[in-house]
């Protein structure tokens, strides 16, 4: 009797434990657009954000040149872009970004519409209310001061409540985590770090329409790039990988922005850095989370 009573409730339990599963999320790559533009100061993309509904698309270039305009698709594929004349990033006095100032790397897209940039030269955020206007300063922590030099503030978002989310490419160490920033009521903290566990280094984030960070991470094999993303609740508790390809699936993705579709899956569209070389691509994939 004891031996049935044991196995009753293990399978009790074993029912409890399969009916409180959660389902993994499904990933289904949509396709990807090569997107070419005759300027030659086109190239070097490593900030994306899309609109609500996927159709307005803001890209900004390593050289400091913005990009914005119209996403044409039919049905899940992205069949062009129509872009606006390109802006020149400027700095607070008004002169173009240049130099230390210049290489633009994040890009975080406010409800009002202000756009935020973050820096990897000279380390710092940037609010542009106004597009075509000079940058409005965001106050400069000393904890900026300590970044590495063409690796650091290489990731930005907004949350729901207009707080700043962003991390350097590397943290100055190959065991030491990648501290997350954030900036709220005119205050910068260290909210969390992200253990660094291999050879990915994060490029690009964006918090999603379910209120999650999603981290862009990629690797160059020294074959090409691989790339990765996960996603992970805004108090830094465990991650949940998502995508990761294998070398040479695609270019060097550096922007992503998430956003939900008319079905309510999350899109995930990230957009590759071809570097201003010939012999790389200007890419936007897709891909389809549904959960």
């Amino acid at each position: 009797m004891r031996a049935l009573i044991v196995a009753a409730l293990a399978l009790l339990v074993g029912c409890q434990s399969v009916g409180d599963a959660q389902a993994e999320p499904t990933v289904t790559y949509l396709g990807r657009y090569v997107w070419n533009d005759s300027d030659p100061a086109f190239g070097g993309l490593s900030g994306l954000e899309l609109s609500a509904d996927g159709t307005r698309i803001w890209a900004q270039g390593d050289r400091g040149v913005l990009w914005t305009g119209v996403v044409t698709r039919d049905g899940d594929q992205v069949t062009g872009i129509t872009t606006d004349p390109p802006r020149v990033l400027r700095i607070s006095t008004g002169e173009p970004v240049s130099g230390a100032t210049a290489d633009p790397e994040g890009l975080a897209l406010s409800a009002d519409g202000t756009l935020f940039v973050s820096f990897e030269g000279l380390a710092r955020v940037a609010a542009y209310p106004d597009l075509d206007g000079p940058a409005v300063r965001v106050p400069r922590p000393d904890m900026f001061r300590g970044l590495q030099n063409n690796s650091a503030l290489e990731a930005l978002a907004i949350g729901p409540d207009g707080a700043l989310y962003t991390l350097p490419e590397r943290s100055g160490g190959t065991h030491r985590p990648f501290p997350v920033y954030r900036y709220a009521g005119g205050v910068w903290t260290t909210v969390f770090d992200i253990a660094r566990t291999d050879a990915f280094l994060p490029v690009g984030a964006d918090i999603g329409p379910d209120g999650l960070l999603y981290l862009l991470e990629r690797d160059f094999t020294g074959f090409g790039f691989r790339s990765r993303v996960r996603r992970l609740p805004l108090d830094g508790s465990a991650s949940e990988l998502l995508l990761q390809t294998r070398t040479g699936t695609h270019d060097n993705l550096e922007g992503i922005s998430v956003w939900r579709d008319d079905a309510g899956d999350i899109r995930l569209t990230m957009v590759s850095d071809d570097n201003f070389r010939w012999f790389q691509t200007t890419e936007i994939v897709e891909y389809r989370v549904s959960d």
